[in-house]
This record gives C-alpha cells, sequence and structure tokens, in this order.
C-alpha cells in the first residue's frame, strides 16, 4: 500500500492553454507536482482544492485522470473515486475478519469450511464484501485487499483439525504467481498448515479472461502442494476450454443452478452436465448455496459429493461443530 499520486490530463485548446496556470497555482499552494507536456502529477490529499481551481478555470470535459493502479477515467467520475478512499484504511488497519462455513460429504460428515472473509468501519459496524471489493478494484487496490484476505484465512485455518479450508482469491489480482503468493507460503509454512489441508479457491470464475494465468497460478499451487477449486461452475462457462490442463480439485455448482432445483427441468439438466464433466476429468463436485431439504436430496440423489449453504449451516464465527450443523 502506498499514497496514492493523481496524474491529470488537459485537452482542448481553452485547457492546454492554461496549464502553465495550473503549475504556477499548484507551486504557489506549495503541492509537491510533477509535470510532463499536458499532465501534472499530484498526490491524493491536494486533489480536492486543486479540482476547486479546475471547476473556476478549465473546461471540465476535457479533462481525465488516473492513478499508478488505475487507467484514465473521465474527471466525472473523480468524485466517486475520492468517496472510495476507506477502503485503504481497511487494507491499512487490516480490518478483516474470517467466518467459517461447513461444508459436508454426502453421508452427512464434516468435510471442511469455506472461510469467507469479514470487514467492519472504524466504529466496528460490518461492511459488506461485495462494498469492499469494489471499492478496491475501483482504486486499484484489489491485490491489497485479495492479499489480505487470503492471510487472514491461512491464520484462521491454522485453527482447525484435519478438515480442509478453502481459501478464496481473485486470480486477476495476481500478477506474478512466484512473487505475489510468496508471503501466504511462507505464513502456511510458520503456522504449521498442511498444504494438503488449504483449497485455494478461484473466484469470478465466468469472468476469467487470460486462461494462461490463471493455469500458471494453480500450476504454482500444485507444485506447492496446495490444492484448488474452481467456483460458480454453470453452463455459461467455457468449460471444455477452460478445464484442459486446470484439472481443479474440485469444482463448485453456481448457485443459481441450485436454487428450487428440484423443481426446475432446466436446472436439473445443467446440474447434471456439470456432474458428468467432473467426473470426466476426475474433479469432485460441491454444490453450494443450498437452502432446502428438497434441493439438497436432489442433488445427493444425483450423485454430488458435497455440500454447502444455509441448510447445512451458516458463516460463524467459530467453527460450528459436527452436532452443531443444520440438517
Amino acid at each position: 500500500m502506498s499514497n496514492l499520486n493523481y496524474t491529470f490530463r488537459f485537452k482542448e485548446q481553452h485547457n492546454l492553454l492554461l496549464v502553465p496556470a495550473v503549475i504556477a497555482f499548484l507551486e504557489r499552494n506549495e503541492v509537491p507536482v510533477n509535470s510532463h507536456e499536458n499532465e501534472v502529477t499530484l498526490p491524493e490529499h491536494h486533489v480536492p482544492e486543486v479540482v476547486n481551481f479546475f471547476e473556476d478555470h478549465l473546461e471540465l470535459e476535457h479533462i481525465v485522470f488516473k492513478t499508478e493502479q488505475t487507467d484514465w477515467s473521465p474527471l466525472s467520475n473523480l468524485s466517486g473515486f475520492l468517496e472510495m478512499g476507506w477502503i485503504d484504511e481497511i487494507i491499512l488497519q487490516e480490518r478483516v475478519e474470517c467466518h467459517f462455513q461447513p461444508i459436508v460429504r454426502s453421508d452427512g460428515a464434516l468435510f471442511g469450511y469455506e472461510l469467507l472473509a469479514r470487514f467492519t468501519d472504524s466504529e466496528g459496524n460490518p461492511i459488506f464484501p461485495n462494498e469492499a471489493f469494489a471499492a478496491a478494484k475501483s482504486r486499484g487496490r484489489l491485490y491489497a485487499l485479495d492479499r489480505m484476505c487470503r492471510m487472514a484465512a491461512v491464520r484462521h485455518a491454522a485453527r482447525l483439525d484435519r478438515v480442509k479450508a478453502f481459501i478464496n482469491f481473485i486470480p486477476t489480482s495476481i500478477y506474478s504467481p512466484e512473487f505475489c503468493l510468496r508471503s501466504t507460503m511462507q505464513l502456511a509454512s510458520k503456522l504449521n498448515v498442511d498444504p494438503q489441508q488449504l483449497v485455494f479457491e478461484v473466484v469470478e470464475t465466468e469472468q476469467v479472461d487470460d486462461v494462461q494465468h490463471l493455469k500458471n497460478i494453480l500450476t504454482y499451487y500444485k507444485e506447492k502442494g496446495f490444492m484448488y477449486a474452481l467456483d460458480d461452475v454453470g453452463e455459461g462457462f467455457s468449460t471444455l476450454e477452460l478445464l484442459k490442463g486446470i484439472e481443479p480439485h474440485y469444482m463448485k455448482l453456481d448457485r443459481q443452478f441450485v436454487t428450487d432445483v428440484h423443481a426446475d427441468a432446466n436446472k436439473q439438466r445443467v446440474a447434471n452436465a456439470f456432474l458428468q464433466q467432473a467426473r470426466k476429468i476426475g474433479t469432485i463436485p460441491l454444490a453450494e448455496g443450498i437452502e432446502t431439504k428438497e434441493e439438497y436430496d436432489w442433488l445427493k440423489n444425483a450423485g454430488y459429493v458435497l455440500f454447502q449453504g444455509y441448510y447445512i449451516g451458516r458463516p460463524q464465527a467459530e467453527p460450528a461443530s459436527q452436532d452443531a450443523l443444520n440438517f
């Protein structure tokens, strides 16, 4: 994590003619600035006062901005970008805990837990995970947030005894597995966590564009002795192309095909096709998002091996024992 610098690029003749005035304003107010042709770069905490100057003197529709971690955006997006700054504090203060959601086998025995990140603001109020990850993505902090969550999950996994710990990660946040994942591996070793206990779970499976990059990450995990899973797999997924050479240890059926599967012929078709594909490549099928006994019974009878969802058990701050499971 580092303090963000913003670069502003000016377009159109009126704005370009006033670039020297912008630089003079910044220097007069002792704002540290770097300038190059039609661009100026300055620290984030000076941005609001500088934008006030822009509003009085420049044509705002012809100004774009970016940070070191983001692409160019119109100036109209700046206020929303600045408002997401709270995510930096979350990361710097590591305000994250993990909740344990149980995963069971078809015989009802506890198989493991998915470790789900939970965030809080400075007053201890909960922040929804989708809000946190959206804010991190918008500010170019996705790698930092994803790393923080992975490290927290490994620490929580050290509390478990002989059961699997499913740990989410976002492949697009990892630019080099050898460098980005080194600290995760070192922490697992320091805490004496058996690599075979950890299952690194690819989230946003449907959004994977660079298949080779994903393969490189999973190959790295495999070489280090860890297992991995693909999340949210369904009929819109280019199964044959993406699974070729990846061979995940586990695949999770997208929850949209689990909900009311017992009463929906189309969802049953997808669930059966998923099951056949899993058997073909030798991976273990897991149905997640199960909320009713009817869904659980249908999937169990169809041949699914592992199960997860509110019907089994909700995420909790402490791992539920076998006796505490809901079903």
